[in-house]
């Protein structure tokens, strides 16, 4: 019987994403393993009890990894299919002053443990937040300096989408050898913009297969599914995320498609989704979407050699 790799979170841990860090494990190209993570809290908060005073505020946000993928080379892209998530039997939502949309004005910090039940997280006696599980955190090695796991840029990180769920296929520009790929950060439900400055925070599992891409370049991740394409930029201001996401977007459809990119963006004006990934993280992630049909309608097969 074939048994796939597992790596645990209890000693493979990282804060930050970074071409300095020693590999956790290594795995050969189309190989799939099963990666262990904490919450973001690092499962510091066990009830309604735990003072948020007392938890280690340097453990946040910890990815499980890296991961050297043999035949990673910089210029490929690391294709990640998501085949399974399987989280926790309880999540954490939190928020409070400075954090979130509302941050200017709530006082101290105010925190509630959820219990997952039945496909949902139980908010209270009156409300059922149905389950979307899914990675806030994944990405690998950036070309520069280190990256901390809270902050999302072009190699991945802190993106905090909800497209980042199973059967999603994620495609990150490598930089460095091995692509050293790190996940962590699961979310039990999370509206898009995660404006509170949480999802339902949670630990979990993840069931991913590790591929690599040669001859085709991106600069920041992007996702297939079901409904398309997705393309996802983070900067300083939401609406240089949008400007970058769209294009990216138009210029993979004119060049693909053999289009203008007067033409291009006409039809995303027409038919692409601009949408909010997150605006609570040291940069703002927004993505858009070339939906399916129009995939379909020129034949386009992304990132396939």
């Amino acid at each position: 019987m074939f048994l796939m790799k597992q790596l645990t979170c209890e000693t493979n841990i990282i804060y930050s994403f970074s071409k300095d860090h020693a590999p956790a494990m290594t795995v050969d190209a189309g190989e799939t393993v099963v990666i262990e993570t904490y919450d973001c809290f690092e499962n510091q908060i066990e009830s309604n009890d735990t003072e948020l005073g007392s938890i280690n505020w340097n453990q946040i946000n910890p990815a499980t990894g890296p991961i050297y993928v043999n035949g990673a080379q910089k210029g490929d892209l690391l294709k990640v299919t998501i085949k399974k998530i399987e989280i926790g039997h309880q999540g954490v939502l939190a928020t409070g002053e400075g954090l979130g949309m509302l941050g200017d004005e709530l006082s101290g910090m105010t925190h509630r443990v959820l219990p997952i039940e039945d496909g949902y997280a139980i908010f209270d006696d009156r409300l059922k937040i149905p389950l979307t599980p899914m990675i806030g955190v994944i990405g690998v090695a950036p070309e520069g300096e280190a990256v901390s796991c809270g902050t999302p840029n072009h190699h991945g990180g802190n993106l905090d989408t909800k497209l980042m769920k199973e059967g999603a296929t994620v495609y990150f520009p490598i930089f460095t050898e091995g692509a050293l790929f790190a996940l962590g950060d699961f979310h039990a439900a999370m509206g898009d913009g995660e404006v509170g400055g949480s999802g339902v925070e949670v630990p979990g599992k993840a069931t991913v297969t590790l591929d690599v891409v040669k001859g085709h370049s991106i600069d920041h991740p992007v996702i297939v599914n079901e409904n398309g394409i997705a393309f996802h930029v983070s900067e300083k201001t939401l609406d240089e995320a949008v400007q970058g996401a769209t294009k990216r977007a138009a210029h993979f459809l004119a060049s693909e498609a053999n289009l203008s990119p007067a033409e291009a963006v006409m039809i995303l004006s027409a038919a692409g989704e601009a949408e909010i990934s997150q605006v609570v993280d040291p940069l703002l992630t927004a993505r858009m979407i070339i939906p399916q049909f129009i995939l379909d309608a020129y034949g386009i097969q992304p990132f396939q050699s």
